[in-house]
């Protein structure tokens, strides 16, 4: 089971991802590859604030396309490359972050849920209604794709496809040094318990504000990401649609797992790829197949590898045999005697 889950696991998957365009010839497999990875990005950011700190954040969508429309906008309008419009994307989708953070947090559970809903609707107000900035409804196209520095060209689907999976695997390790770090233990403390966290001292505002401005910046790279590779972006990349999206794979995969949301983003996206040829009626198909998985995977596909792992290990710790106990010095210089 370590093997599946652990760092053997991550290996191989990653090994997976490097030599999948050499397992297939159409390009189209690719693209479906390159979306995946991008959404994968940012259910990782969703990740860590839903997951981790317990914070249902559903705006993600929304700051997701924050960061899309920044690139969008700087290299159709101001004239700006790829690199230096993605930079912007990051900086300004962390700063919306974080003073949305500030005001939101101040509200717990369904409260702040229903607050980060409204958020997301803002947002997605702004984008349609601006329509000199942001072209409203028809979307913002005509994009360069991003430049390789005179070395690579990333208007090659397989370019991208590898740029893509770089800065999913640069976004997975970036979490896993996060979660394993005191300050991802004090996420969880949170999310287990904020009275309990509090009582050990924990600023309760300030780690939650942290790992809210963490997780869109994460929605952000993923929008710039987006933008600057499919090169097309609508006002449904805000729509709430696209978050629960991304809860759904969470569910899937395994919430507060660090693979859950990859796991669960790539499973479902080629579910639904196979499905295709049944077209409207496909959800009758996917439907029931995802309430199969919530029913007997609760916890999520990895959730549930990892449940298992810690059971099996239990199960061997208990029926170890015990350490005989050393005889007592004395006792035994007596018996001697």
């Amino acid at each position: 089971m370590k093997y599946v889950i652990g760092k053997p696991g991550a290996i191989a998957l990653f090994v997976l991802a490097l030599v999948f365009p050499l397992l297939t010839s159409n390009q189209y497999h690719l693209t479906v590859m390159v979306n995946a990875f991008v959404i994968a990005l940012a259910a990782c950011g969703l990740n860590l604030i839903t997951g981790y700190t317990g914070q249902l954040n559903l705006a993600h969508g929304g700051f997701m396309a924050i960061g899309a429309y920044t690139v969008g906008i700087l290299m159709t309008k101001a004239g700006w490359g790829f690199w230096p419009a993605f930079g912007a994307a990051i900086v300004i989708t962390g700063v919306t972050g974080f003073l949305a953070g500030i005001v939101s947090l101040r509200l717990k559970e369904h409260y702040f849920a229903i607050f980060t809903l409204a958020v997301g609707f803002i947002i997605l107000l702004i984008i349609e209604k601006w329509d000199s900035l942001t072209e409203g409804h028809n979307g913002i196209f005509g994009m360069d794709a991003p430049g390789g520095f005179g070395i690579i060209d990333f208007q090659e689907p397989i370019a991208q496809y590898y740029l893509a999976l770089f800065f999913l695997a640069l976004g997975i390790f970036l979490m896993w040094r996060i979660v394993n770090s005191l300050l991802g233990r004090t996420f969880v403390a949170i999310r287990n318990s904020e009275e309990l966290a509090e009582a050990l001292g924990i600023n309760l505002m300030r780690n939650k504000v942290l790992s809210f401005t963490l997780s869109t910046i994460y929605a952000g790279v993923a929008g710039a990401l987006y933008c600057g590779l499919i090169l097309f972006i609508d006002p449904g990349l805000a729509e709430v649609t696209k978050t629960f999206d991304m809860i759904t794979f969470m569910l899937i995969g395994g919430i507060g797992t660090l693979f859950g949301p990859i796991v669960g983003t790539m499973l479902i996206t080629w579910l639904t790829q196979s499905l295709q040829f049944l077209e409207d009626f496909r959800m009758i198909v996917f439907g029931p197949l995802l309430v199969l998985l919530v029913i007997f995977f609760p916890h999520g596909i990895v959730g549930y590898l990892r449940l298992r792992q810690m059971r099996k290990a239990m199960a061997a710790a208990s029926k170890a045999p015990a350490t005989p106990a050393a005889k007592p010095a004395n006792k035994e210089a007596g018996t001697n005697a």
